[in-house]
């Protein structure tokens, strides 16, 4: 499959089909790990990415999202500094990337306009998705979080059916499974979802 995004250059997607290895994840499996230096920085081509982020503890939070056209720059960051990874991320359904290597990455920021305002762009999108996470823990009561985790999973997969046991969701929200069980069934005695072994189905407006 070959790489096609129209706002780089055609010489730069030349190069990007040329030096990048094609890759293909299937839905749950891991695509980078924490503590694991980072070799090549993903372009995504299909599917969704979950970047998730470890505390001193051990628990884990949801940061945001990557699709198609779209790379992590925190992967990018961890690889242009050489350092271990600070996040994990997981293919959320099936997914094929071009892993693009370390050496090209400074290399295009010089050579390719294009490039440059991709990887800006990328930083600035980030940052504004983890803001948003920091702010929703920090002003939200947690069933108001809870809606706003489902209509992006929903927005994400588009689809009304998520696939996500009450543990997973726990997780990604750092938070306990009973507290999420306790308010999906709040949800489910509203008629706004039907809750059924590891997935939920949204039934009107949240």
């Amino acid at each position: 499959m070959k790489y096609i995004n129209p706002i780089f250059e055609s010489k730069l997607i030349d190069e990007i089909n040329e030096v990048g290895t094609e890759m293909s994840f299937a839905e749950g499996d891991t695509i980078i790990e924490y503590g694991k230096f980072i070799h090549m920085i993903p372009l995504i081509q299909t599917g969704v990415i979950k970047v998730l982020r470890r505390d001193d503890e051990g628990r884990e939070l949801l940061l945001y999202y990557l699709s198609a056209n779209s790379t992590c720059s925190m992967a990018y960051s961890c690889c242009m500094e050489s350092r271990q990874s600070e996040i994990r991320a997981i293919a959320e359904e099936d997914v094929t990337l071009l892993a693009i290597p370390h050496a090209k990455l400074d290399e295009w920021l010089c050579k390719y306009p294009s490039w440059k305002s991709f990887i800006m762009h990328s930083f600035n999108e980030r940052l504004l998705e983890m803001l948003k996470t920091i702010e929703n823990i920090a002003f939200k009561k947690l069933d108001e979080r809870l809606i706003d985790y489902l209509k992006e999973k929903q927005r994400i997969n588009h689809s009304a059916v998520i696939k996500a046991s009450h543990n997973t969701i726990a997780e990604e929200m750092g938070t306990s499974r009973v507290v999420i069980s306790r308010l999906l069934k709040h949800l489910e005695n509203d008629k706004k979802i039907i809750l059924y072994r590891n997935e939920l189905r949204i039934m009107k407006e949240l």
